[in-house]
């Protein structure tokens, strides 16, 4: 069984893995700080929600390879792919962060509100992706989530 971000047993281990986060928790990799990468979170789910325009990037492979890779090869999605500009924290258009506390909890309702979207993610365009199915959108959005839980070793 694939873990996504509707089985709400997954979600919920997200959730107690976001809020034993601390702002100065060192990361394991890249360059976003623990509190940015909380931001990163957030605008991540508003992107999917069709909230925050992204314009696409054209990915190093196939766009049906990618999808098949990321989300049903059973390894941990590799660091330092790059995030889209207008999600980049450090030179594009993240959210600043502001409030770690604050802003946890608006990356816990964002996820929350995306998980409860229904079918309404169907043939939304992933930036790097292109369209995704709803599964595949909320497969995306558990495997985006515990990728920088584990970036931040949570």
């Amino acid at each position: 069984m694939y873990r996504t971000l509707n089985n709400a047993v997954h979600r919920e281990r997200l959730v107690r893995r976001l809020r034993s986060l601390e702002p100065d928790q060192p990361r394991r990799w890249g360059r976003m700080s623990c509190h940015e990468m909380v931001c990163h979170l957030t605008d991540a789910f508003a992107m999917g929600l069709g909230e925050r325009p992204v314009q696409p990037v054209t990915p190093r492979l196939p766009r049906p390879l990618m999808k098949v890779i990321a989300f049903q090869v059973p390894l941990p999605w590799p660091r330092g792919f790059p995030a889209p500009r207008e999600l980049r924290q450090r030179s594009g258009g993240g959210t600043p962060p502001v409030d770690f506390r604050r802003d946890l909890a608006e990356a816990e309702r964002a996820m929350h509100r995306f998980a409860e979207t229904g079918g309404r993610l169907d043939g939304h365009v992933h930036p790097i992706f292109g369209p995704l199915s709803t599964w595949e959108w909320l497969r995306w959005a558990y495997l985006h989530t515990d990728h920088h839980l584990r970036q931040f070793n949570s």
